[in-house]
This record gives C-alpha cells, structure tokens and sequence, in this order.
C-alpha cells in the first residue's frame, strides 16, 4: 500500500497526544470520585467494569487513527472490474495454419480456443474478428451478438502468405472506424490498400489527410484489446513492428499469440515443400511496445488455457487505486460501534 499524499502522516502525532489527553481524564475523574464519602458514587464515579469502560474511548481514538490514515489518501493494488468495451480477435489463416503439429490442425485448434473465449465473456463486450493472411479483413464487426461472431470463426478459410502487420492495422481500424492506418514499408503490395492495411495512397484531388490524433501513453487506452494469434514469420505487407507502434501510440494492448512447435513443420504441396516456423521475437516485440504480453501455444490444451487467462485477464483487472474511501467507512464503523457499546453499557454516548 502506497500513500498519495505521504505528508499527511505527519498528523499521526496527533494520536499519543489524545491518548495523553485521555490518561488525564481519568486521573481527574479518579481524584473527583475519591472526594466523596459515599463509597456507592466513588463506584458509579470509576465505573462498574474496568475493562468496558475503555472499550468505547479505544474504538474511538482507532477511528481517528484510520482517519488520519484516509487523510493521506491510501492506494493499493485492486482487483476491479475492467472497462473493455471492445475485443478485437486477429487470427492467422494463412497456409501453415494446417499443420497438423497442434492437433488435429492449428487453425481448428485456434477455431476451438476462440470459441471458448467467446462463450465466457461476458455479453457486455463486444467482439470483432479479423482474419489475416497475404492480406487483412474485418470478418465480423465488433457485436454484442456471440452467433454471429460464433459463425464468421467457423467461416475461416485458409489463404496464402502472411501479413501479421495488416491483421494489426485492420484490427485498430475497427477500434477507431474515423481514423486511418497506414505504414509505408516496400513490402506492401500493390492494391493492398485501405482494405488490408487501414490505409491507401490518397488521389490526385481528393480532401486532404485529417490529422494524425495525437499519441497516447502505451496502453492507456482501456475500451478495447486486441488479441493477435499467429503461427508463421510475416511474409507481405506492413512491418508489423511499425503497425504495432501505431497501436501503441493510440494506447491499445495488443495481445500476442504463438502457436506451434519450437522446429516447426515441413508441409509439402505439388512440388514444393517449405518449413514453417513461429516468429517469436516479433511477436514478443509487438507485445512488449504496446504493454501486453506474448503467450507461446504449442498444442491445443495450451491454446485453450491461454484464452481461459487472457479472458479472466480482461474481465477481471489489477489496479493500483485510491482507496480512501474504504478507510473512512472503517473510521465511520469504528465511531458508529463505540457509540453503540457506550449506549448499550452506560446509557450515555461516549
């Protein structure tokens, strides 16, 4: 626990002094009783219990320590509700997703982990999917309605090459549909455009560009994640480190899944044959610039684990808050209770 305003503990001192305060009372209110012959006052003076008539003054003066405490505006680490509206789920379809090293393949073993994540969330949030291969698209726009997103999981379809970049710009531009994306990179294919990237070469004439929003602490961004599953290096299309940076820039957490084996798998087609490898590093990198974590999958139990977490994750969060309010309820409680016992054993509060 940790103090905003550290300084006011300095009025803790205050505590001694009114426990001083409350030894000279008694001694005074000892000597006044003493001055009476009549031994049943001197009793009805001191007090018929020696032990519950400190009760009360004790509950009181732990109220105004907690007090004193509330002053200095306590925080701590709190787990809270969080406050995404929105989940994006960016999956690789390109042609490794049929490896069958995750069984029975990756793609059904990521189908299967999506599902899951989607049952348990909670139906406040809104789920998006966007698939992503030589080329990125929005398949489902961000929906409260879990069949709808259900069914565009169970549309994938596999395509060729890998544009881990495209799915991470595509995704942000369903978390803000009035911004544009683009990174230039010498990679990107022509016609890739708006549809793939978020973004495209502006025609002769057409309105200017708007202005670029202005960036945002990594992370900060609490109404919506996005969550990157992949199994291959990228191949085409935008850096997905620079795409990252634009996430990061605009505060959202990208999430990022590798699934796979560490050597990889050798798939074979009509003359060819080409090993298929998890870029850890990237994906590591994308994680760590935009304030997320990376998660490695290498068969489907542990896929569907990580989605188990990511979804407590996201729905339950830690965060260091104020919690003064919490000390001045204990403070009230403790002054309300003396009150009470007071009351209830000698008829008088406090």
């Amino acid at each position: 626990m940790t103090f905003l305003w550290p300084e006011g503990l300095w009025a803790l001192a205050l505590a001694p002094l009114l426990v001083a305060i409350y030894v000279m009372i008694l001694r005074q209110r000892k000597k006044t009783a003493l001055a009476y012959s009549n031994f049943a006052l001197v009793k009805a003076a001191l007090g018929s219990s020696s032990f519950r008539r400190h009760v009360p003054p004790l509950l009181l003066l732990a109220a105004f320590v907690v007090m004193l405490l509330a002053l200095a505006r306590p925080a701590a680490l709190v787990t809270l509700p969080t406050q995404h509206e929105t989940v994006i789920l960016a999956i690789d379809v390109s042609g490794s997703m049929r490896a069958d090293d995750v069984k029975p393949t990756r793609l059904a073993a990521a189908q299967a982990a999506a599902r899951a994540f989607i049952k348990d969330t909670p139906g406040s949030t809104r789920i998006g999917i966007v698939a992503f291969a030589g080329s990125a698209a929005l398949v489902q726009p961000p929906t409260h309605n879990r069949d709808e997103v259900l069914n565009a999981i169970e549309q994938l379809q596999l395509q060729h090459a890998t544009a881990v970049g495209s799915g991470i710009l595509v995704s942000l531009k369903a978390v803000f549909p009035d911004q544009d994306f683009e990174v230039k990179s010498s990679q990107m294919r022509a016609g890739l455009g708006s549809a793939a990237a978020g973004g495209s070469s502006r025609p002769l004439g057409a309105p200017p560009a708007k202005p670029e929003p202005k960036p945002v602490p990594p992370g900060s961004y609490k109404s919506a994640v996005v969550i990157l599953l992949t199994d291959g290096q990228t191949t085409t299309g935008p850096d997905p480190v620079d795409a990252a940076r634009l996430a990061a820039e605009r505060g959202v957490r990208v999430f990022t899944v590798g699934v796979g084996t560490p050597d990889g798998q050798i798939l074979t087609g009509e003359g060819w044959s080409i090993r298929v490898r998890l870029d850890e590093d990237a994906l590591k990198v994308i994680a760590d610039m935009t304030r997320a974590e990376y998660f490695f999958a290498g068969n489907a139990p542990d896929l569907k684990k990580i989605y188990e977490g990511l979804n407590s994750k996201l729905v339950m969060e830690k965060k260091r808050t104020e919690i003064t309010a919490f000390f001045t309820a204990i403070a009230a409680s403790l002054t309300l209770l003396a009150a009470a016992l007071s009351l209830l054993w000698f008829n008088r509060i406090l």
